[in-house]
């Protein structure tokens, strides 16, 4: 079996109330046919008003659908959206309209608990999901830092697939010491409820240890310190290059007290740059499979899919929005 479909079997144990806001699109309609069929997620589809000649398609598919025009549970939207404190500046009229979109349905539905997460960006920009999630949702007590993670599965020789986190790679440019801190805390926390494994973070770096100074290392050094404070259950280590952080030989010759052994699970980058040309290079030169952003650091799971995903791929991020699990909020949305 692979990673994956582990993944999705242990979404399955316990199947989850996931909310698609993207019935208009047909890769998001044959996604949700393959989810219900195989009782990975229990999807609700959110009907959109704007092109109604989809809603017979969506209905056919035999799963829940919320109407917005008519579903007496989106009435309260418009008043929380009016309520946040990031949408200060917009007009009445502006957040009806936008109370009425399938995508603040979606976040309306998941901060009142009819659902237990969201999934979408098929059709909407990062920027779109993100800004309804933050309005509607907010970020989970005691966080400041909305942040994102890939799972790259990495194909290997001898049929074994190995999983790798990366973070972040979809959401802030140049974090500081402090967000680096609590992007590798999500990500590690993740990690066990989506994976199942013990997270192993390295701080990456173009240097290892002790052996040269700067800016960004000192700041990856710093945050692996703090890290390390907060977290003395978790395994942590950085600077680190990545070869020492990933292979055991390098480890050995480099950075031969590293606890991590050589063998990280949870890569954390010094910068938005390095992150996103990271995944991409191994999803494009190593044939590895990218599995997000999986957002981070919300109350409750949404996800955001890229704008050329597949069905298959849409399956995957529902599985693990899923596995996030439903964290309760803390009063209004920060």
């Amino acid at each position: 079996m692979s990673v994956l479909d582990r993944v999705r079997a242990r979404a399955a144990a316990s199947p989850r109330r996931i909310a698609f806001p993207e019935s208009a699109d047909p890769r998001t309609r044959a996604a949700v046919a393959m989810l219900a069929a195989a009782g990975t997620v229990r999807p609700v589809l959110i009907l959109d008003p704007s092109a109604p000649e989809t809603h017979g398609p969506a209905r056919a598919i035999g799963v829940e659908t919320v109407d917005p025009r008519t579903d007496e549970r989106v009435a309260p939207i418009a008043g929380w959206l009016a309520a946040s404190p990031r949408a200060r500046g917009l007009d009445a009229a502006t957040i009806a309209a936008l109370a009425a979109t399938p995508l603040y349905v979606a976040a309306g539905l998941l901060r009142a608990g009819v659902v237990d997460g969201s999934v979408a960006g098929a059709v909407h920009t990062t920027a779109d999901v993100v800004r309804a999630a933050l309005r509607l949702v907010g970020l989970a007590p005691g966080v400041t830092t909305l942040t994102s993670a890939f799972y790259m599965v990495c194909p290997a020789p001898d049929g074994v697939e190995t999983v790798l986190t990366f973070a972040d790679c979809a959401i802030i440019p140049e974090p500081t010491v402090d967000q680096l801190v609590e992007i590798a805390e999500a990500a590690a926390d993740d990690r066990v409820r989506i994976v199942g494994d013990v997270p192993r973070v390295a701080l990456l770096s173009y240097a290892t240890g002790a052996s040269a100074a700067g800016p960004s290392v000192d700041r990856m050094r710093e945050a692996a310190r703090r890290l390390r404070a907060r977290r003395p259950d978790v395994a942590v280590d950085g600077p680190l290059q990545v070869d020492a952080a990933l292979v055991a030989a390098v480890r050995a010759r480099k950075a031969p007290a590293s606890p991590l052994g050589g063998a990280a699970n949870v890569l954390i980058f010094p910068s938005l740059d390095a992150g996103n040309i990271g995944y991409k290079l191994v999803q494009r030169l190593a044939g590895a499979t990218a599995v997000g952003p999986i957002l981070m650091g919300l109350s409750r799971p949404c996800a955001d899919l890229s704008r050329g995903v597949a069905p298959d791929e849409i399956i995957h991020v529902a599985a693990i929005t899923a596995l996030q699990g439903r964290v309760e909020p803390s009063g209004e949305p920060t």
